[in-house]
């Protein structure tokens, strides 16, 4: 890492502009050699999670650049990489953080929820589902596949280009099966219309039979609904004392 990011990692707290502040995580953008940069800054691990990344388990921010270095071998949009740090002591991971292009999206996909007068909508969708296609042809389970992390640049001739963030959990298959992939894809949208959309799409491109996508992936979306919910009311339970 060159002198100048590490001059900016050490004044991360008191400069940059604020791009996300999350409850574990904080990204901030940076001027660097004539471009914008974002830092993810990761939270501080609790002291088991600590020593586990220290001596046995890669760190998200390693994670992330690694996965963002093979996405691209494979074809697939995400900010260019520039570089990770790791804070050791002795025994634990201290501060940790990932550096990449700031890619300033026309779209976050989730932006189209409610908004269904959007005349990108219907092309931007098929385009989810076929950038969702081309990735798992290869093999890559983005386990973060959510709305909030797909961000969509527009051309001038009218086409889409989709770019993958919070890439610290991937698996990497050799193949994946029929009802694998839809379980991937079952975090992208919590509408109907959405999927029966997606579910053509991704039909003509895998060959199997449209209503065997929607009815797959339309069952495995409810389920994760359900299993969300339930975890953000008992959440609210659990963490009343915040409220």
């Amino acid at each position: 890492m060159d002198e100048n990011l590490k001059l900016i990692l050490d004044n991360f707290e008191k400069q940059g502009h604020v791009l996300v502040a999350g409850k574990r995580n904080l990204i901030k953008v940076f001027p660097y050699q004539g471009q914008e940069i974002a830092i993810k800054s990761f939270r501080i691990p609790i002291l088991i999670n600590g020593f586990i990344y220290r001596f046995f388990r890669k760190s998200k921010a390693r994670r992330s650049f690694e996965n963002a270095k093979l996405l691209l071998e494979n074809g697939i949009g995400t900010p260019n990489p520039i570089a990770y740090f790791e804070n050791f002591n002795s025994l634990f991971l201290k501060e940790s953080y990932y550096i990449s292009e700031n890619l300033v999206p026309d779209y976050v996909f989730k932006n189209f929820f409610g908004d269904d007068s959007n005349p990108d909508l219907e092309p931007v969708l098929r385009g989810i589902a076929q950038f969702t296609f081309k990735m798992h042809e290869r093999g890559i389970e983005f386990l973060d596949h959510s709305p909030g992390n797909t961000l969509i640049k527009k051309t001038k001739e009218g086409t889409f280009s989709y770019f993958l963030v919070d890439l610290n959990r991937m698996n990497f298959h050799k193949e994946m099966s029929f009802k694998h992939r839809m379980k991937n894809l079952s975090r992208i949208s919590p509408s109907k219309e959405m999927i029966q959309v997606i579910s053509n799409e991704y039909a003509k491109l895998s060959g199997i039979a449209e209503a065997t996508v929607f009815n797959t992936l339309w069952q495995y979306t409810q389920e994760f609904q359900f299993r969300f919910i339930r975890k953000q009311k008992l959440k609210k339970k659990v963490m009343f004392w915040k409220n």
